[in-house]
């Protein structure tokens, strides 16, 4: 510490790039240190060193030759950086050894050599930084403190400091040789008489980041960054590594997860105070790898609502201290703790055993298949993740680093679906509707509507009705789409739906290429015909319309709904929803207790089968629950109203279910032969089951993937073939074929 410290270093730092107020903020390599000692007791000064550093990349900014005087010819001939401060070591100890002086700090003019520049980039080249780089003493905040009359530190910079205490300029030209000058000068100026300061404000560098259980006290706003763009497999360590150089709040790293429960490559983070923040600010679209991160400002309430949780179990699972977390997905319903624990093995053992496992389980009770673990030590986390992807009875287990923030996310999650049972029911009057629902569109060559695109992950109704400004009282009802990916997520589409194409064309013109949230977002122009082309793969821009690679069957409510006459029932609007992909066809199951409730359906077709290159449409307004927590079942038209009559007249529920029969319509196409597939892993796609049968000839449309209440794969799937020689050919082909490292059951349905 500089309070019981014999010496200073007086410490200056270059980089290839931007320097000053902005060292650090390009990512750009040192190439410049110099330094000189400061004698705190004998008020002397030792030798002044400055020395070369060559970058991995021999690169200059002209901004940087002009300030240094370096050339790429200078830098060529110098010492790696791991050379050059084993350099300063031996020089620094050999001048404290003729000093007879025994201890000394860093003292610099600006935190950003040590915490944007130095720490940064010795993490990346995985350089071990001696033990006084991770505390200094910085001379404006110094000399505020001696000088209280002076500018705010912000605006201090060496010149105005030396003009303060009655110092001339320094007169040396050379970069780095002039800064230490000065400081050398001002640092033995406030030492003397008046001012007699001694040095006591010690900043400090973290060596590790502590994880831990975050609290739910409030948050300053001030204090919190979003990094979006991180790799999915990201832990929380790998996060505190990207910000090394600035200090991390104790469990301060929380990553996102997205619906179904998986990182969605952004995080929380939060710092100890303002000015650590404001420094990671600066590190916007630096790089983790091959990626770039983007940085950008978030509030309290946004961390604490993914890092804040209030269950007991969790604060109970995360209460031992210095502890690994690992999560552990796919793992089989029946799994018990032993069989997790044999799994794991003795070479890493869980602490405390079957306490250190926390097993996730929705509100009934029934397991998720995720768990998260305990580990006393990184050794011991290392061999658990050895196991990554190996088998556990007939399925193969993800093993991934996790956080205690994530922990309480995933447990806050899944506690809070809502069972099917625990639906109020739904009041269905017996009055007809129309055939196409009012607020899905009707296809039309009309340009009377306008797409968005660009638009942030995280944008939502709220923000686009914003953006639209004043435009907004010419949308026309429900006019609002989001454009989701096959995955549920995003995409940054959107299309709305305007009452007149003039002012679609108005609000394309004075709209296109405005910002929301930091990012332009792009307005065309468009039909409801043409948003159908894009909804198939196509694209749009102001140079035109492409079409899609190839004809697709189009996923747009409208046709899909049209082409079924609607029963004399009045469906929920949660019915009206379309999700990602059809759900298991079951009939519909009465609660165990009480009266039976009222289920969602939503009428089948073939063309609300998702195909690989599809997006499709959340519409405006979202339904008063999600798709993945109420049980959506694929039932033909006609089979409401049987339910609907079975409940309000029993005498005329034959009479309904005949004529459900009649009308029905099939789920999967008939002709050919049906397999069935059990057994599939959670995360199993169209694309994989299309690569399993590789050879067969299969259509996309021709699968049908079972999901169950939280949007994963169930394990299921129905397969269509050609034609029934072709099914049994397959049956008994594939069958001693492993999916993805796993066994499937493979079965021809009558």
């Amino acid at each position: 510490m500089a309070s019981h410290s014999d010496t200073l270093v007086v410490f200056f730092g270059a980089t290839a790039g931007a320097n000053g107020g902005k060292l650090g903020s390009d990512e750009r390599e040192l190439i410049l240190l110099v330094w000189q000692i400061v004698d705190l007791h004998e008020k002397k000064v030792g030798k002044l060193h400055r020395c070369l550093v060559k970058p991995d990349t021999l690169d200059l900014t002209e901004q940087c030759k002009e300030e240094t005087g370096l050339s790429v010819e200078d830098l060529a001939k110098a010492e790696p950086l791991d050379k050059v401060l084993q350099q300063f070591q031996q020089s620094v100890s050999s001048e404290l050894k003729c000093l007879d002086r025994s201890s000394y700090t860093l003292c610099i003019n600006s935190p950003l050599v040590i915490r944007q520049a130095l720490h940064p980039e010795a993490s990346k080249k995985n350089l071990v930084l001696p033990e006084c780089f991770f505390s200094f003493v910085d001379l404006k905040k110094e000399f505020h403190k001696c000088c209280a009359n002076a500018d705010p530190v912000q605006t201090l910079d060496l010149d105005s400091m030396l003009e303060y205490v009655g110092l001339p300029a320094v007169s040396e030209q050379q970069v780095g040789v002039k800064e230490v000058t000065a400081m050398v000068q001002l640092t033995l100026q406030i030492l003397a008489e008046p001012y007699n300061h001694k040095f006591s404000c010690v900043e400090t560098v973290k060596y590790k980041f502590d994880s831990g259980t975050c609290k739910t006290e409030p948050v300053d706003s001030e204090t919190v960054i979003r990094a979006r763009g991180l790799p999915w497999q990201s832990s929380d360590q790998d996060i505190a590594r990207f910000f090394k150089g600035l200090s991390i709040a104790k469990g301060g790293v929380a990553l996102c997860l997205n619906a179904q429960g998986r990182r969605n490559g952004e995080a929380l983070v939060r710092f100890i105070n303002s000015e650590h923040r404001d420094l990671a600010l600066e590190r916007h679209k630096h790089h983790m790898g091959s990626r770039y991160i983007e940085v950008y400002k978030a509030t309290g309430e946004e961390f604490l609502k993914i890092a804040g949780g209030t269950s007991n179990e969790v604060t109970q699972f995360l209460s031992k201290e210095n502890q690994v977390i690992i999560r552990m997905r796919g793992l089989p319903f029946t799994a018990t703790p032993q069989d997790v624990l044999t799994f794991l093995g003795s070479e890493s053992p869980v602490t405390d055993g079957t306490e250190g496992l926390l097993f996730v389980k929705y509100p009934d009770g029934r397991p998720t298949g995720d768990a998260f673990v305990l580990f006393s030590c990184e050794e011991y986390a290392q061999n658990a993740l050895k196991k990554h992807k190996q088998i556990l009875g007939k399925r193969y287990i993800e093993l991934f680093r996790s956080t205690a923030a994530e922990v309480q996310q995933v447990l806050n999650r899944y506690m809070s679906t809502p069972l099917i049972s625990t639906l109020p029911p739904s009041p269905i009057v017996p009055v007809p509707v129309l055939t196409t629902t009012p607020f899905l569109p009707a296809a039309s060559s009309t340009r009377d509507c306008i797409r968005l695109r660009g638009l942030p992950y995280t944008a939502g109704i709220e923000d686009i009705l914003e953006f639209m400004g004043e435009h907004t009282v010419d949308i026309k009802p429900h006019g609002v789409h989001m454009v989701l990916n096959q995955q549920g997520r995003p995409s940054g589409d959107a299309f709305i739906q305007m009452k007149s194409s003039d002012k679609a064309f108005m609000v394309s013109q004075k709209c296109h290429k405005k910002t929301m949230k930091d990012r332009y977002v792009e307005v065309f122009q468009c039909s409801t015909e043409e948003m159908s082309i894009v909804l198939m793969g196509g694209t749009l821009n102001r140079s035109g319309l492409s079409p899609p690679p190839c004809k697709l069957p189009c996923l747009s409510p409208p046709t899909a709904y049209a082409a079924f006459p609607t029963p004399p029932a009045i469906l929920s609007e949660a019915a009206l929803y379309q999700p990602p992909l059809l759900a298991a066809p079951r009939p519909p199951q009465a609660a165990a207790h009480g009266a039976p409730h009222a289920l969602a359906y939503y009428p089948p077709h073939p063309h609300l089968y998702m195909n690989m290159n599809m997006n499709y449409t959340a519409y405006y307004p979202s339904p008063p629950v999600s798709p993945s927590t109420v049980g959506y079942f694929a039932a033909p038209p006609g089979a409401m109203a049987a339910a609907v009559a079975a409940q309000s007249h029993p005498a005329a529920a034959a009479a309904a279910a005949a004529a459900a029969a009649a009308a029905a319509s099939p789920v999967m196409p008939q002709p050919g032969g049906l397999v069935r597939m059990q057994g599939l892993p959670y995360n199993t796609g169209v694309k994989d089951i299309l690569s399993f049968f590789q050879g067969y000839q299969l259509q996309p449309d021709a699968i049908l993937i079972l999901y169950n209440l939280s949007g994963q794969c169930s394990g299921e799937a129905f397969v269509t073939f050609p034609s029934e020689e072709l099914a049994r050919q397959a049956v008994a082909e594939r069958s001693s074929h492993r999916f993805y490292g796993q066994q499937v059951h493979l079965a021809l349905c009558n």
